[in-house]
């Protein structure tokens, strides 16, 4: 296959029909909404943990949101991704009485019995980020975060539009994907998004697939693994499902004598902060965003049910994808 060699003049040629930049992921994203009720709200929130930048903007995202200036009381715990810890925390939360109880939960399933207890004792819980696969969805009264699998999609959307104005639709090409933790709904939906695009693809050959879980010190080590396996040499593309594990596996590929960017296209996502500064660096080439700052919306959620009003069940954030031709523009826009 030609040498897959980037540089910014070309990178200016990708399409941006599906590249954009939406208002939601800049200052105004983290206005409080004006809080509704005359009394204060208790929340119970149990977060996934602290295993990447992302996640930190997310729950800052909470925190600045969710402040007895704002009118709440919240109940904040950090499961460090331990399902158990979660679910413990959620019957805390219904000891304790709280108005409406929000999860990200570790995997999706396994949640059942405590959804019950939760719906007992009519406290509505909306769940933030990852999904869950329950027996009776009206054990969660709605779900609000990013496409994944749409997410995915964008990813090879971006490398087929780049192959094509590169000239190399027809060539074959090698691609390695780094998962998330195995059956969180990011990887779930950014994986299923991937293999779709691989498949529809007949020269497009998935080599190497492992889970860095999310994580960046995971990420290097599964690229290691992979780069081992397979050769580095036989790597055109690698999809990291976060951009922890891709910050990981470029190191992995410098320590192998390759060119992350150049010698290896590297499509990441979640779009945080590092990712842009790596996307200028020219060591990622494009970024598929996940927007973190949830807590706003849930807000919004919050009171509309305060004010007697209902909710749709499945409620995205907005979204964009980036690439080196647009990252330093954008990047003294971004929160996170």
């Amino acid at each position: 296959m030609k040498k897959l060699l980037l540089t910014a003049s070309l990178l200016s040629l990708v399409a941006f029909s599906f590249i954009s930049c939406n208002k939601k992921t800049t200052a105004d994203s983290t206005e409080s909404v004006q809080h509704v009720s005359s009394r204060t709200i208790k929340i119970g929130y149990a977060q996934v943990g602290h295993e990447a930048a992302w996640r930190d903007a997310n729950t800052t995202s909470f925190k600045t949101t969710f402040t007895p200036e704002n009118g709440y009381e919240l109940l904040f715990v950090d499961a460090d991704g331990n399902q158990e810890v979660q679910i413990a925390a959620i019957r805390d939360f219904i000891a304790q009485n709280v108005d409406y109880i929000i999860v990200a939960p570790v995997v999706e399933s396994g949640w059942d019995a405590v959804l019950k207890e939760a719906k007992a004792a009519a406290i509505p819980v909306i769940l933030s980020d990852r999904q869950m696969k329950v027996s009776d969805e009206s054990l969660y009264l709605c779900w609000v975060g990013g496409n994944f699998l749409k997410e995915g999609r964008d990813g090879v959307k971006w490398l087929e539009s780049y192959l094509e104005n590169k000239n190399l639709g027809s060539e074959d090409i090698n691609i390695v994907d780094l998962q998330g933790t195995i059956g969180a709904s990011a990887q779930v939906g950014r994986t299923k998004g991937i293999e779709e695009g691989i498949k529809a693809h007949p020269n497009w050959n998935l080599i190497a697939q492992k889970s860095g879980d999310f994580r960046t010190d995971g990420g290097k080590k599964a690229m290691k693994e992979i780069i081992k396996e397979v050769g580095i040499e036989k790597i055109n593309v690698l999809f990291a499902e976060n951009d922890d594990m891709a910050l990981g596996a470029i190191e992995a590929i410098k320590e192998s004598g390759k060119k992350p960017g150049e010698d290896i296209i590297i499509i990441t996502f979640d779009a945080g902060h590092e990712a842009f500064v790596r996307m200028i660096a020219g060591e990622i080439n494009c970024a598929c965003e996940c927007n973190p700052l949830h807590g706003p919306r849930v807000a919004e959620i919050i009171n509309t049910l305060e004010n007697g009003g209902t909710v749709d069940k499945i409620q995205y954030v907005d979204e964009a994808v980036f690439d080196q031709s647009n990252a330093a523009a954008i990047m003294p826009t971004r929160l996170y």
